[in-house]
């Protein structure tokens, strides 16, 4: 059974890599998101437990589907 908030920890992974694959920083990233810079930080460290309409959000600003943002990409 996988460690509690390992999930939580490969969703912060992922979205920092796509951000920082798309070129965008926090805040523009957050501001595609319309979510606030702080929480996008917050996110990446994997110390928010996010709503699932948070969840869409990021990925449609990351125009990536949302189980992809779930998915351990070290095993690719």
């Amino acid at each position: 059974m996988p460690k509690l908030g390992s999930l939580r920890k490969t969703f912060a992974k992922n979205v920092r890599l796509f951000r920082q694959e798309k070129g965008l920083s926090q805040e523009d990233f957050a501001e595609l998101a319309e979510l606030h810079r702080t929480y996008i930080g917050s996110i990446e460290r994997g110390e928010r437990n996010i709503s699932i309409d948070n969840i869409e959000r990021i990925a449609v600003a990351l125009k990536v589907p949302i189980n992809i943002l779930f998915s351990d990409r070290s095993a690719e």
